[in-house]
């Protein structure tokens, strides 16, 4: 009897402290979290990439260094949401689709904080550079696995419909560790490539290992050479905490959308499509087949075409990746934008440096094959222009 009066009595302690716990946000309220449908296996996996992902800040002792960018995944990517002027990178060395001319000396990123007794980084004379602000990382999986075939139809190189729109994608060679989607196009031994801000990185393996090895200064099975001594070394990050980390970053739920019902939210869609914003923000795409149900042949909506566009001069800063040219970037998918000040700092940071700190400001800067487009809002009512800024905000 005594024992189940404890019992009793420790049920209703958990009862009483659960009522004092604060509610977990709304799906809609916050960016990271797990895609729905996951099975025990894949979840306890994506936890487990969760941990390295967000909890492993690396020392010396760990292998961080000796010339790095930061310390940790969590540490640029704050709740997966984008990052801030404070973890901006610094790529340089490449101008066009020659390659980079300063792998000797650094290149392809700046490595500019370092650890004690030795020197960071500096931009070589005579590079190019380029100030990118890290992504937010929510519903990558699913960008993933949109097929080639796809991406290549929404392609319109000589702009046959006259849009003004001709958007390509990037044609790039990929590392021996990265294998290649069974539906995958290839071109004279190039493949489609859809991550990073000149869609220059094929996978998120690939992403993920760079961005250990560039941004950390910490070596893999994948990537075995040392940013400072450029010599090959021992693994500092086991092939398990990758492989984690790869599927963490793959089962991220996609953003959810606030106040889809809203009036004006409604209105402020319409009028985005029909100024043609959707061009090249395309408001739905699908994936293909994926061993994870949960992603396996899904619609969703990440408002962009993983294609490369012309944004004319005002956002040429001279260098590139991979085959694009100096002036295209990859389109920006605009899902978690309404969230994006949460992660940097209650303000926005926009485009692919953070030159913009608002989304008008954004929209003002877009030139090349997006002016028909800036015209076409600038031509709208104060009121319409409004309606698009709310919709904006509820992605």
């Amino acid at each position: 009897m005594k024992k189940l009066w404890v019992v009793i009595g420790m049920l209703a302690l958990v009862v009483s402290c659960s009522k004092l716990e604060p509610a977990a946000p709304a799906k809609d309220k916050v960016l990271d979290g797990p895609v729905d449908g996951l099975t025990y296996a894949q979840a306890a996996q994506h936890g487990l990439g969760d941990a390295d992902f967000t909890g492993q800040v690396f020392t010396k002792e760990t292998g961080l260094g000796p010339i790095f960018v930061a310390t940790s995944c969590a540490s640029c990517h704050a709740g997966d949401g984008k990052g801030h002027p404070f973890s901006t990178l610094t790529r340089f060395g490449q101008i066009d689709s020659t390659g980079n001319r300063f792998l000797d000396q650094g290149g392809p990123q700046l490595q500019d904080r370092a650890l004690p007794g030795f020197q960071p980084e500096q931009i070589p004379a005579g590079a190019t550079s380029a100030k990118f602000m890290p992504p937010g990382n929510t519903g990558l999986g699913f960008l993933e696995l949109v097929p080639d075939a796809d991406i290549l139809s929404m392609s319109d190189p000589n702009d046959t419909n006259g849009d003004g729109i001709s958007g390509t994608p990037n044609w790039n060679t990929i590392p021996p560790f990265v294998t290649p989607a069974p539906n995958a196009l290839t071109r004279n031994g190039k493949y489609i490539c859809r991550f990073g801000k000149k869609a220059s990185v094929y996978d998120l393996r690939q992403q993920t290992t760079n961005a250990y090895n560039q941004d950390i200064g910490i070596t893999s099975a994948f990537e075995p050479y040392d940013v400072y001594s450029h010599l090959e070394i021992d693994p500092e990050t086991s092939t398990t905490t990758i492989n984690n980390v790869v599927f963490y970053l793959q089962t991220l739920k996609a953003p959810v959308q606030r106040d889809q019902s809203n009036a004006e939210v409604m209105a402020g869609k319409q009028l985005f499509i029909g100024i043609n914003c959707s061009g090249c923000h395309k408001p739905e795409l699908r994936t293909g087949a994926s061993p994870v149900a949960a992603l396996n042949n899904k619609t969703f909506a990440p408002y962009t075409d993983l294609l490369l566009h012309d944004m004319g001069p005002g956002l040429d800063d001279g260098y590139t990746e991979g085959n694009a040219a100096t002036s295209e970037w990859r389109t920006a998918p605009l899902w978690g934008l309404g969230l994006a000040p949460g992660s940097q700092g209650r303000q926005y940071f926009l485009l692919h440096d953070g030159r913009a700190h608002s989304i008008e400001e954004a929209i003002q800067m877009h030139g090349g094959e997006a002016g028909n487009a800036k015209n076409a809002f600038n031509a709208l009512t104060g009121s319409e222009r409004q309606k698009i800024i709310t919709f904006l905000k509820s992605l």
